[in-house]
C-alpha cells in the first residue's frame, strides 16, 4: 500500500507533470480566457485590484513596454501574471495564489512573430503561493490544500507538485536581459526557476532577499535547454552573468536539490550565489547517489522532469564558472546522499560552505570537473583540483 506520508523513490517512479483543472478552461469559441489582456500597449498602470479565477492568465501581458502593476492581489487557478516580450516592467507589493500554475512569469516568446526580449524589469515586495485553496488568499482564510497523488497506468502512484513559483519562461524565444528580484516570499509553491529553452539568451540577472518556506521542488532551478519551439535553425541559448544573494529556503520534498544544469555542448556560464541557507527534510536513500537526472535536452523544463538528484544540496551539470560562497545547507533527518554532486563543471568555487553529512558520506562527489576550489568548507581541507576524472571528497 502507498504511503502518502513517504517520499516517492525518483529511481522507480518517474517524473510526472501536474495536473491542471480544464473545466474553467472550456470556454466557447471567441472567448478569451484571460481576465487582462494587453497587446502593443505603452505606458500602462495596474493598480489596486484583486483577480478571482482568472482563467489561463489572470493578467497577459505582450508587447507591453512601461509597465507599472502595484498592489494587485491574484487568487486564481493558473497562471497569475505573464509578462511576455515586455520591457521597462515594475512588479511591486502584489500577492498571488496560484496552486495549480505559477505565480509571476516572465515570458519571451515567439507569439509577436518574431523574438523579442523581455528587460528591464524589477519585482519588488511581492509574495507567490500554491498552497492554498483558490479564493482563500483574497477572503484571509488561508486554507491549505491537501496533498495531491495521481496513479498511472501502471498503477504507480505519484505526487503532484504545486507551482506558484517565480519564473523565467517557459516560453524563452528572445530571452531576459536586465532583470531584478528583491525582498519576495515564496509560500508552499515550487522555488525560483530560471530557464531558457527555445534559444533565448538570460543575461545580466540578480535576485536578492527572498524567503522561501515549505518548497515543494528545488529551491533554486537553473535550465539551459533545447526544446527549441520556434522558427527551424533557432540555436541554443544562453544563461550567463546570474547573481543570486541573501536566500532562505526550507525545502519540504526529499527528492530535489537546488538544481543548474545545461545541456551538453552548452554550459551555464557565470553564476554567483551568495549567503544561502537551505532545509532539507532529509531521507534520501543510499541508491540514488547512483542515479543520474535525465539530460532531457528536448523537454519541458521542470524540476519533475529529471527523475531526481543524487545530492541533497547541489547538483550541478554543464556549468562553466560557477561561485557558491557563504552557503549553509542542513537536513532534518539523515540523507546518505552528499552534499554536491558535481558532472562536466567548469571553473567551481566554494568559500565558506557548511553542510551536515551522514557517516563516511563525501561533501562532493565529481566527475568530469575542471579547476576545482574549496576554502573553508566544513570537514574538507582547502582543496584546488586542475582536472577530476571521478572523485569523491
Amino acid at each position: 500500500m502507498y504511503d502518502a506520508t513517504q517520499p516517492s523513490d525518483p529511481t522507480t517512479q518517474p517524473a510526472t507533470r501536474p495536473e491542471y483543472p480544464n473545466p474553467l478552461e472550456e470556454l466557447g469559441p471567441g472567448i478569451g480566457n484571460k481576465a487582462i489582456s494587453l497587446k502593443n500597449v505603452r505606458n500602462c498602470i495596474l493598480r489596486d485590484f484583486s483577480i478571482y479565477e482568472g482563467g489561463h492568465f489572470g493578467i497577459l501581458a505582450t508587447a507591453v513596454d512601461g509597465l507599472s502593476i502595484d498592489n494587485v492581489k491574484i487568487d486564481t487557478n493558473r497562471d497569475g501574471m505573464d509578462i511576455d516580450c515586455c520591457r521597462n516592467v515594475r512588479i511591486t507589493d502584489c500577492a498571488v495564489n496560484s496552486p495549480n500554475d505559477d505565480a509571476i512569469v516572465l515570458k519571451s516568446s515567439y507569439g509577436l512573430g518574431f523574438a523579442r526580449d523581455t528587460q528591464n524589469v524589477t519585482i519588488t515586495g511581492c509574495m507567490v503561493s500554491g498552497g492554498y485553496q483558490e479564493g482563500t488568499m483574497l477572503t484571509g482564510e488561508f486554507k491549505k490544500i491537501t496533498p495531491k497523488y495521481t496513479m498511472d497506468k501502471k498503477g504507480v502512484t505519484h505526487h503532484v507538485s504545486r507551482t506558484g513559483r517565480i519564473k523565467f519562461g517557459t516560453e524563452s524565444n528572445g530571452g531576459f536581459k536586465n532583470i531584478a528580484i528583491t525582498n519576495c516570499l515564496f509560500d508552499d509553491c515550487q522555488g525560483l526557476a530560471i530557464e531558457s529553452v527555445d534559444g533565448g539568451v538570460v543575461d545580466n540577472v540578480t535576485i536578492s532577499n527572498l524567503a522561501m518556506r515549505d518548497i515543494d521542488s528545488c529551491p533554486i532551478f537553473i535550465r539551459l535547454g533545447a526544446r527549441l519551439r520556434g522558427p527551424k535553425g533557432t540555436p541554443v541559448g544562453a544563461i550567463r552573468h546570474v547573481n543570486i544573494s541573501d536566500v532562505i529556503a526550507q525545502v519540504k520534498s526529499v527528492r530535489y536539490s537546488a538544481f543548474i544544469s545545461g545541456i551538453p555542448g552548452h554550459d551555464i556560464e557565470d553564476v554567483h550565489i551568495q549567503n544561502l541557507r537551505l532545509i532539507y527534510p532529509g531521507g534520501g536513500k543510499g541508491s540514488w547517489t547512483r542515479r543520474e537526472p535525465w539530460e532531457e535536452v528536448k523537454g519541458y523544463p521542470d524540476p519533475t522532469r529529471f527523475g531526481g538528484e543524487p545530492a541533497y544540496g547541489f547538483y550541478l551539470r554543464h556549468v562553466d564558472g560557477l561561485e557558491l560562497i557563504d552557503i549553509d545547507m542542513n537536513t532534518k533527518a539523515a540523507d546518505v546522499r552528499p552534499p554536491f554532486f558535481a558532472t562536466d563543471v567548469k571553473h567551481l568555487y566554494l568559500e565558506h560552505v557548511t553542510a551536515n553529512r551522514s557517516g563516511n558520506t563525501p561533501m562532493f562527489m565529481l566527475q568530469s570537473v575542471k579547476d576545482f576550489t574549496a576554502v573553508r568548507v566544513s570537514g574538507v581541507p582547502d582543496t584546488h583540483l586542475d582536472d577530476v576524472g571521478r572523485e569523491d571528497y
